[in-house]
């Protein structure tokens, strides 16, 4: 099979869909990797790495598109892509289609096969393809939401953990999965007070056996969340359905009633955000406003942290890429529950019903 691999052209993004290790497997199988000149200087990997690993080097994104029966991306195609969007293409990238109405247009009008990283989905209901960008993003999340802190940048002028003599900040979680639990495991390594707000009373009883009495936990309710954002001062959001829009679960008039200066972190963005107000932001430009509290809600978080994140990404996408090569779409959608249900659109049809829920068409 043709793989390839283009560059990213989503603001900031420097990940890249494949390493040189993942290349060299994927030949040794007996594919051609196909990668678009350029693609992992982002991460630090040169062509000339993947030339020695065996892959093709293409100079533009159109010979990478043309030319793939599988192409492989991190992030979702944007506008300009969607012309290379084909009925005899199988793309394999994250989608949240449920936070984008012209991308999934876009794929069901070309027929494409589209296979989501984020919705396959093992039988414990675990998502390995998320898990190790969910980590980043969490860890990512204390680190951009304690530098919006400072003065200088909007923040309260507060640092998490304080210092002998002086209060330290208070740093409440919403979402307990894998992104919110390293949120928290972060924040309280930077000292700050952490208190956990999730729907599943098993999970606060699994984090609070972890973590002792180092961290608060809390049952997800409109009241119970009001009360703590009254005193946060850094909030993050990391509540995940998967494959569905995010639930707007702070309220405007909660934010109205935050400290001045505190700061709100939407992991949730790339599924349309779990906060009120939350709209997508680039590394260009993170930050903006809403009443006296700063939101960050950049769509790509990970992409700060290309050289973590691609390694990462790859160790555990590569089995899928290489089951999908190996057999084809069908076949191996047929033998693999997990991978089946990363199916969002093939055919011009609509094949998840979250995301169809979303956008209220048929699936």
């Amino acid at each position: 099979m043709k793989i390839a691999v283009p560059t990213e052209v989503k603001n900031n993004e420097s990940r890249v869909a494949l390493t040189p290790a993942g290349a060299d497997r994927l030949v040794r199988e007996g594919h051609r990797v196909i990668v678009q000149s350029g693609a992992g200087l982002g991460s630090r990997i040169s062509d000339e790495a993947y030339r020695l690993a065996g892959a093709e080097i293409v100079a533009t994104a159109e010979e990478a598109w043309t030319q793939a029966d599988l192409l492989i991306k991190v992030k979702e195609p944007i506008a300009q892509e969607y012309g290379f969007l084909r009925p005899d293409l199988t793309l394999f990238t994250y989608l949240h289609l449920a936070a984008d109405r012209a991308l999934t247009t876009a794929l069901v009008d070309a027929g494409t096969t589209a296979v989501a990283y984020e919705t396959v989905q093992l039988p414990d209901r675990s998502l390995p393809l998320l898990v190790p960008m969910s980590e980043i993003a969490g860890r990512l999340s204390v680190t951009m939401g304690s530098y919006s802190l400072l003065r200088s940048n909007g923040g309260r002028g507060m640092l998490l953990g304080g210092i002998a003599g002086t209060p330290r900040a208070k740093t409440v979680v919403i979402g307990g999965g894998v992104a919110g639990e390293h949120a928290a495991a972060n924040a309280l390594g930077l000292g700050s007070k952490v208190t956990v707000i999730d729907i599943s009373l098993p999970r606060l009883r699994e984090l609070e056996h972890r973590y002792g009495g180092a961290l608060e936990t809390r049952a997800s309710n409109r009241y119970d969340i009001a009360e703590e954002l009254a005193t946060a001062d850094l909030v993050i959001g990391s509540v995940l359905i998967p494959g569905a829009a995010a639930p707007k679960l702070v309220t405007d008039d909660m934010v109205a009633a935050m400290k001045p200066g505190s700061v709100l972190v939407d992991i949730a963005i790339d599924q349309g955000g779990c906060f009120e107000g939350s709209r997508p932001t680039t590394h260009d430009d993170p930050t903006f406003a809403v009443h006296d509290s700063i939101y960050y809600c950049v769509a790509n978080m990970p992409g700060a942290v290309p050289e973590t994140a691609t390694r990462a990404l790859t160790n555990a996408t590569l089995p899928y890429v290489s089951a999908i090569a190996g057999k084809g779409w069908d076949r191996a959608a047929s033998d693999d529950a997990a991978l089946a249900k990363g199916l969002n659109v093939q055919g011009g049809r609509i094949a998840l019903d979250a995301v169809a829920q979303a956008h209220g068409l048929p699936a």
